[in-house]
């Protein structure tokens, strides 16, 4: 494969002038089976290049542990890549932020007490060490030095939007120089931060949406030669809980865009695909206050969440074609969708029942963080025993993210870190009675300094002001759900929770679809134990995405767990998405 070279004229990939026209495709928000469509689908809107970042989260649930399968074998992306014809920026971070969970840094290292994220801590760079050992492991043999697509590697992700140690940069440039990466390396950052985010020898980038010129201009002023690259160009956005759907006009993008290939530079479309959050994986932001990213990350892109081509799409490409050679391929058709329907859940499985079937209990005097259970995404269900009857009120010094409580299994009420709740009045119905809370990670935060973002209930935990003592913490990651006993639901009462319902349907053909949980409230959705991810009436999505490869001819599982309660027992496939109204 050729090799791309840095100039002071721009770049060169084989000796001549080369263009970077790429797009933003994450191969962790894509079913494996639809990478190939998603790449070839990019080759036809005129892309020379993929980009993809790499959530070391994912890839290393625990210390001591590598994946590289299933929907993580990225190898196996870059072969599709390769088949291609494309070329593929690799973004290993180590951290990423990309509205992801905790910006793709593993949450074992938030276990290690006052550890500096983003930092030369020791603690954090010998972890980082390891994570590229193993991750270039893997992909040296696609570098294009080898003969691979990769033709250049990003040194961390905004740094200059978080933090200004250049020693840290080069520290990260040596250990990645160290693990065999010998294409060129670059950084980006927004336009305000390209001082504080750069390193010297490495070629800066710069990310933005919009006024082309002055970016362009502001990366020209740091970086008086070489190439000019937008290394984001934002086209749409993210939605989060409780907002709007977030769209961009595609006549006002194509026109940036235009902006962009006029003046010569380079480009990376973000996104040319989002995908979806699929299961606990969405991030949060907090800016003071606590906002957790919705499980579509369909971004407004150039394909939508299904991988159909959107009218940004055909705006891009006639732009594209303007700049560069377009293949004169048609653009294919949308997939074929599911037929709408209705599922009857018809049987059910209550939470605090079976939490046994779930996780393992670990006695403690205070409550557990999620960290220190070695838990990553999902639940923590605290128990411990109130030691009065009548009036209480509970008080916890943070809660993270979202706490619902019970007394004797009853509801009692709900904390939310969004709202900055810490305290909660009930009736203790009698000296003894079993206090449970059930505490939700909704994504941790992704960008800023808030990503040292520590889960569960967190500090002093008081009843009438006295500290409660003798809790067991139980982590509940919901990874398997293959020991739950599911007995027939009863029909005249409604559905209340935090309950499991189940029920199936048949198909003859799968196809790509959409799961619609109209009168639910809040929680979870699995199709054949495929996490599809969270729901909450509040919006604005309302339908989480179904992607054909996890349907089979035949009998197919739902299974939703809902937190709160239901006034129905039937759930909706579809054929059509809906992520929201949009803003005036």
């Amino acid at each position: 494969m050729p090799q791309l070279e840095i100039a002071a004229d721009g770049f060169r990939l084989d000796n001549r002038p080369f263009r970077i026209i790429s797009g933003g495709l994450h191969y962790f928000r894509v079913h494996p089976e639809q990478w190939a469509d998603r790449l070839h689908k990019a080759r036809l809107l005129g892309l020379n290049t993929v980009e993809t970042y790499v959530p070391w989260n994912l890839h290393a649930p625990r210390p001591g542990e590598f994946r590289l399968d299933g929907g993580l074998d990225l190898p196996r992306f870059l072969d599709a890549a390769t088949d291609e014809g494309l070329h593929v920026l690799l973004r290993p971070g180590p951290y990423i932020c990309a509205e992801w969970e905790c910006g793709g840094l593993p949450s074992w290292l938030l276990a290690e007490d006052g550890i500096e994220l983003r930092s030369r801590d020791p603690r954090f760079l010998e972890a980082v060490d390891d994570y590229l050992a193993n991750l270039m492991a893997a992909v040296k043999p696609y570098l294009s030095t080898s003969g691979g697509p990769v033709i250049a590697v990003q040194l961390e992700n905004e740094y200059g939007a978080y933090g200004s140690d250049t020693v840290y940069l080069a520290e990260l440039a040596d250990l990645l120089h160290t693990h065999g990466v010998d294409v060129p390396l670059f950084t980006c950052d927004q336009p305000a931060d390209l001082a504080r985010g750069g390193l010297d020898g490495v070629l800066r980038t710069v990310n933005f949406g919009s006024r082309v010129d002055a970016g362009l201009a502001e990366l020209r002023r740091h970086q008086p030669t070489g190439p000019l690259m937008c290394s984001e160009f934002w086209i749409g956005w993210f939605d989060r809980w409780g907002g709007v759907h977030t769209t961009r006009d595609a006549a006002d993008a194509a026109a940036d865009l235009e902006r962009l290939l006029a003046a010569g530079a380079s480009v990376n479309i973000y996104m040319f695909h989002g995908g979806t959050n699929f299961g606990f994986t969405n991030g949060a932001n907090d800016k003071g206050t606590y906002r957790p990213t919705v499980t579509s990350y369909d971004y407004d892109s150039l394909l939508d969440e299904a991988g159909d081509p959107t009218p940004k799409y055909e705006a891009f490409r006639e732009v594209i074609a303007r700049h560069a050679p377009v293949p004169a391929e048609p653009v294919p058709a949308p997939a074929p969708k599911l037929a709408p329907g209705t599922v009857e859940l018809t049987e059910c499985a209550g939470l605090l029942d079976q939490v046994h079937a779930l996780g393992r209990a670990v006695p403690s005097g205070r409550p557990l963080s999620m960290e220190q259970l070695g838990q990553d995404f999902g639940f923590v269900l605290y128990e411990t025993i109130v030691p009065m009857a009548g009036p209480a009120v509970l008080r916890v010094g943070e809660v993270r993210d979202r706490a619902q409580v019970f007394v004797d299994g009853q509801p009692v009420g709900v904390l939310e870190r969004e709202t900055r709740e810490h305290a909660l009045a009930f009736l203790s119905p009698r000296h003894g009675a079993q206090l449970s809370v059930l505490v939700e990670n909704q994504g941790r935060v992704n960008y800023g300094p808030g990503i040292h973002d520590r889960k569960g209930l967190l500090g002093e935990v008081t009843v009438n002001g006295a500290e409660l003592a003798h809790w067991e913490s139980r982590p509940l990651p919901l990874t398997r759900l293959d020991d739950l006993a599911f007995t027939l639901a009863d029909t005249a009462r409604p559905a209340v929770g935090p309950a499991f319902h189940r029920g199936s349907f048949v198909l003859g053909r799968p196809a790509d679809g959409y799961l619609a949980l109209t009168g639910w409230t809040k929680g979870h959705a699995w199709i054949n134990g495929f996490p599809l991810g969270r729901y909450w009436s509040r919006g604005p999505q309302t339908t989480l995405f179904v992607p054909a490869p996890v349907l089979r001819p035949g009998r197919n599982e739902i299974t939703v767990l809902e937190l709160h309660a239901a006034v129905t027992r039937t759930v909706e496939l579809r054929n059509l998405p809906d992520l929201g109204p949009t803003q005036d």
